[in-house]
C-alpha cells in the first residue's frame, strides 16, 4: 500500500484508536528569491551525491564544480541563507562534514550494482531498437569526440581565464540550453562561449551557412575547448550534443552596459546611489591609511540619514564618516551592482576587527584599500560597459587590462 506522508493508512488508524492526533505538516511557502537559493543549493546537493565530496575551486575542475564552490562560499557567508537551508541540508554540506552517502557492499552482483547506481538494464531483444543510435547520432558523436591539440591555444587561453573570472564575479551568467527552442531556433555565432559536458568551449570561427541534406541550414565551426583541444564540427552536431547534455549551458555576453549616469533624464527612474565614505576613526591603522581606506556601497535611501548613527555602528568602524563621492543610479538592480563592485575590489578588502558597543568583535564589510581616483575610474568603466575588460592590481593600486 502506498504511503501517505509519514504514516501508512494502518498507522493512522492505529494512532486514532489510541487517541493520538496526527498533525499534517504544512508545506512552507517561500519567496521567489528563496526558491532560487534552494534550487541552487539542490544543485550542490546533487553534485555531492554524485561525487561524495564538496565542490572545489581549481583550474583542474570543471566550470560547474567551481561555480558550485563559489555559490557554497556565498551561502556560508550569509546567516539568513544558512537559516533557510539548514533543515534541507541532510548531507551536512553547510558544516563541511559531508556524510558518506553510499556504502556499497562487497558481495553485490552486477545486476544489484546497476540497480544501486540507478541504471536500468536494457532489454535484450532483437526487435527492441530504442537504445540503438541512428547513423546521424553516431556521426555527430564521433565528430564531437574527434578533437586535436589546439596549436595556437595561447591565443585563446586568456579569453577562457577572463570569462571564468567574469562568471565568478557576476559580470557574466550561464543559462540553460533551451530544449523547447528546437534546433532551428538555437543561435550559434562566433565568439560565443558554451559549457558542454563540464567543459567550456569557444566558437572561434563559423563558416558559410549551407543547406544540409534535410534542407535545414548548417555551418562548419572551429570550436576551442578550455583544456587546450579543438575540433572542426558542424553547427548542428554541436547543438545536438548540447541537446543531449542535461548540464549544457550558454554563457552570456560580458559588460554591464550604460547602467547609470551622473545626471538623470526626465523619464529616468532613480534607483539609488553609489556612495564612497571615509572614516574618522581614531584607530591608528585607519589613521595611517585614512586617504585610501574607503567604504563602497549602494543604497536606495538618503545616505546622510544612513550614516547619522555611524559612531555606534560597527559597519562604519564605530566612528563618524564623511561622504566623499556619490554616483546616482537609474533603472538598475542595486544589489547586483553592489555585488559586482565589491567583487571587483575583493582582493583589496580591509581585514579588520572592530568591537561593537557590547564588546563583541565584528568584521565590517564593504571597506577597501582603494584610492578615490581608482573608484572614479571603475565607475566610468561601468558606465562605458567595459569594466569586465579590467581588474584591480593591488600592488600598483591601478586598473590593469586583461
Amino acid at each position: 500500500m502506498a504511503k501517505k506522508d509519514k504514516f501508512t493508512v494502518e498507522d493512522d488508524e492505529l494512532l486514532a484508536a489510541l487517541g493520538v492526533e496526527v498533525e499534517s505538516k504544512k508545506k512552507p511557502s517561500y519567496t521567489a528569491l528563496e526558491e532560487r537559493v534552494i534550487a541552487g543549493f539542490e544543485e550542490i546537493q546533487k553534485f555531492v551525491e554524485e561525487q561524495n565530496r564538496l565542490p572545489l575551486h581549481g583550474e583542474e575542475n570543471d566550470i560547474f564544480e567551481r561555480l558550485y564552490a563559489v555559490r557554497l562560499e556565498k551561502i556560508k557567508e550569509n546567516q539568513e541563507l544558512l537559516d533557510l537551508l539548514k533543515d534541507l541540508d541532510y548531507q551536512n554540506i553547510l558544516s563541511g562534514e559531508v556524510k558518506n552517502l553510499v556504502e556499497v557492499p562487497d558481495d553485490l552482483n552486477d545486476e544489484e550494482l546497476l540497480n544501486l547506481l540507478g541504471v536500468e538494464e536494457e532489454e535484450n531483444s532483437i526487435t527492441n531498437l530504442k537504445h540503438v543510435k541512428t547513423r546521424a547520432e553516431k556521426k555527430a558523436a564521433e565528430e564531437f569526440a574527434n578533437r586535436t591539440i589546439c596549436e595556437d591555444f595561447e591565443k585563446f587561453k586568456p579569453l577562457f581565464e577572463k570569462t571564468k573570472k567574469e562568471i565568478e564575479n557576476g559580470f557574466r551568467e550561464t543559462i540553460r540550453f533551451r530544449k523547447d527552442a528546437g534546433f532551428t531556433k538555437t543561435i550559434i555565432k562566433e565568439k560565443l562561449f558554451v559549457i558542454i559536458r563540464g567543459q567550456m568551449a569557444y566558437i572561434a570561427q563559423k563558416g558559410e551557412i549551407f543547406k544540409a541534406q534535410n534542407g535545414e541550414e548548417d555551418a562548419r565551426l572551429r570550436v576551442i575547448y578550455d583544456n587546450g583541444t579543438e575540433n572542426d564540427l558542424l553547427q548542428r552536431s554541436l547543438i545536438r550534443a548540447m541537446y543531449k547534455d542535461e548540464t549544457s549551458r550558454f554563457v552570456t555576453s560580458s559588460g554591464l552596459g550604460p547602467l547609470f549616469s551622473d545626471e538623470l533624464e526626465s523619464d529616468d527612474l532613480e534607483s539609488g546611489t553609489i556612495y564612497v565614505l571615509r572614516s574618522n576613526s581614531k584607530n591608528p591603522e585607519i589613521i595611517k591609511n585614512r586617504e585610501i581606506y574607503h567604504k563602497i556601497g549602494v543604497t536606495g535611501n538618503d545616505i546622510n540619514k544612513r550614516i547619522q548613527n555611524a559612531k555606534n555602528d560597527p559597519t562604519f568602524l564605530m566612528a563618524d564618516v564623511e561622504v566623499i563621492a556619490t554616483y546616482k543610479l537609474a533603472n538598475i538592480k542595486r544589489h547586483k551592482l553592489e555585488n559586482l563592485i565589491q567583487s571587483f575590489f575583493k582582493n583589496a578588502k580591509l581585514d579588520i576587527n572592530i568591537k561593537d558597543r557590547f564588546g563583541k568583535p565584528v568584521n565590517p564589510k564593504e571597506w577597501f584599500l582603494v584610492p578615490l581616483f581608482v573608484i572614479d575610474e571603475v565607475v566610468e568603466k561601468i558606465k562605458e560597459g567595459t569594466i569586465s575588460d579590467y581588474y584591480y592590481d593591488v600592488n600598483s593600486a591601478s586598473l590593469k587590462s586583461y
